[in-house]
Formats: structure tokens, sequence, C-alpha cells
């Protein structure tokens, strides 16, 4: 085979990407793993204290985490290549891996663990002003908005987690939610409550992101349950509200569901397509948490092992 051959390729990274090679290297199979060009170990990279990992009883920062993953994964033997995929052909036994960079690889079996990426608003001035006061990583942006006027959309843990972490920095942190009720986690709803630094504006939606050459200055609002509508002063939006999986190569080649999930087998991680297996919270839009990503990751491996074995013992037949 040419060397751009591989008997396994990863595509995406993050825990269940990672895991994926964990297990395929210890197996012996030199898997590569396509990590992507721009954010290489998914979502943890953007997040500060993890502190339900098992393993990590005083918490692990995501970005140190997923190092480790990682480091785990070449030590037994994957490869990683920093590049996006841009194209795939899943329609014949050798599945074809078009990148960025133009280099096609050719597999196998493909685990695909691309995730999912920031749900956008779509309001008025969100594009206009993101990058100058619109931000989809409080980690990453807080300090920009020392002691200045901050709002954190969403009602999640991730919302919870980033309205916590940023009143380090804003003058005032508000978090609005279009409910009264929260989808976050009973410890992190009271982790947010207990902080008096955050105010609460809920049964609220946001309808416009303003401002001028400088960046955001506020936010419009509709009261959710009587129709009003207000203005609240921002300098920063931060906006959590979900994610949307990273599928948009497969359509067309993968069944997806109407969210654009991929779908699998049952309890599996096989997809509809004989070598194709998909793990992680591009499957997932239950769980979406590092610690069952990275056990899809596991399963997917040894889905992918079962797979190489089985069509290995028919050409031997």
């Amino acid at each position: 085979m040419n060397s751009d051959f591989h008997d396994a390729i990863v595509i995406g990274s993050g825990p269940a990407g990672y895991t994926a090679a964990i297990y395929l290297g210890r197996a012996g199979y030199a898997p590569l793993v396509i990590a992507g060009a721009i954010t290489p170990g998914g979502q943890l990279m953007n997040t500060t204290e993890v502190e339900n990992y098992p393993g990590f009883p005083d918490g692990i920062l995501g970005p140190d985490l997923m190092d480790r993953i990682k480091e785990q994964a070449t030590k037994f033997g994957a490869r990683i290549e920093y590049d996006d995929v841009t194209s795939v052909d899943f329609s014949n036994d050798i599945k074809r891996i078009t990148t960025d960079g133009g280099k096609v690889y050719t597999t196998k079996a493909v685990i695909i663990s691309t995730g999912s990426e920031y749900r956008k608003l779509n309001v008025p001035g969100e594009k206009t002003y993101s990058g100058r006061g619109v931000s989809y990583c409080a980690t990453c942006d807080g300090f920009f908005f020392r002691d200045k006027p901050i709002v954190v959309i969403g009602g999640g843990d991730s919302a919870m987690q980033d309205a916590d972490f940023l009143t380090r920095f804003g003058s005032s942190v508000t978090l609005i939610h279009r409910r009264d009720q929260f989808r976050a986690s009973k410890i992190m709803v009271d982790r947010a409550r207990g902080n008096d630094k955050i105010n609460f504006t809920l049964n609220s939606r946001v309808t416009a992101i303003n401002g001028d050459d400088k960046g955001v200055t506020s936010v419009d609002l509709v009261d959710t349950a009587t129709g009003g509508t207000s203005t609240i002063p921002a300098n920063g939006v931060f906006v959590a509200i979900g994610f949307t999986p990273v599928t948009g190569f497969m359509k067309g080649v993968l069944p997806l569901d109407e969210s654009g999930y991929i779908l699998v087998d049952g309890a599996s991680t096989r997809t509809r397509v004989p070598g194709v297996f998909a793990a992680g919270d591009v499957t997932d839009k239950v769980y979406r948490q590092a610690i069952s990503a990275a056990g899809m990751g596991c399963r997917a491996a040894l889905d992918v092992q079962e797979y190489l074995g089985q069509i290995d013992n028919s050409r031997m037949e």
C-alpha cells in the first residue's frame, strides 16, 4: 500500500478521538488521528477546571487533561496530523479522506469524533460584533472585559460555569435565560446562585446585540412571558446556548438525524456504512460529557478491531 494508507483513521480529537487512538494503538494498528487545524483537543481546550473526570480528585485544567490523553495515544503509536477534513469517500471498502492541506489518506476503517461547535444566537449584531464583544469562550476572552458589564446567555452547565468565571473580571455579570428553569445540574446552579456578583434575568430572550465602532454596548431583550422589551448595557456578550455537531462534510455520505448528529446502530458505534464508526458529541446529544465521550471512543476502537478482524479473516478463507 502507499504510505498514506492506514488500517484505521480517526477524524477529530477530543476525549473520544484520543481514547480511540489509545486503544487502537495498543492493539497494534498505529492509527492516524486527523485532529483538526484550529482547535485540536475539542471543547476541553477552552475549559478551565474539570472537576468530574475520574482520577483527578483535585480537578484538572481542560487543556492539561487533553494533553495527557494525547500523549498517551502517541505513546502507543498514534500519529497526529493537525489538519481539517474537507471531503470523504466511503463508497468502497477502502475509504478515502481528503484534507484542507491537499493530502489524501486511505484506510480500511474510520472513526468520526469531530464533536460539536458553539451554537449561535442568530440575532442582529451577533456576527457584526463577533470578536469585538461577542464571544463563545469565557476562558479565552474574559480578561478583555475587566471592569466592564458582561452578560452570559444560556441555562446549562456551561453558562453557569462561564458566569461564575467571568465575575473575576466584569464590573457586573448578568445571566440571561429564556425560561425560569435551568438545564444545568443542581450543583452548578447552586454555585452560580451563591455568587452574589451574578445577576439573573430570566424568562428573557436576546433579540439584538448593539454596538458602535469600539464594540458591543448593549443587548435588547424581550420578556417571553409578557412580551415587554428592555435593554441591558453590556460590553461583553458570552453565548453559551449549546452546540451543533460538526458533520457538515458528512451530509449525503452518512445518515444524520434532523439535528445533524450521526446515527449509529443501537448501543454500538457502527454507522450504516460498513467500516465507518462514530463516537463522542458528534453522535451523542444526551450525555455530552468528557467521560462518556472517552467511553464511546473506547467502544469505537473495539468495534473497529472487530471489524478489521472480520474483513481480514474473510480474505483468508
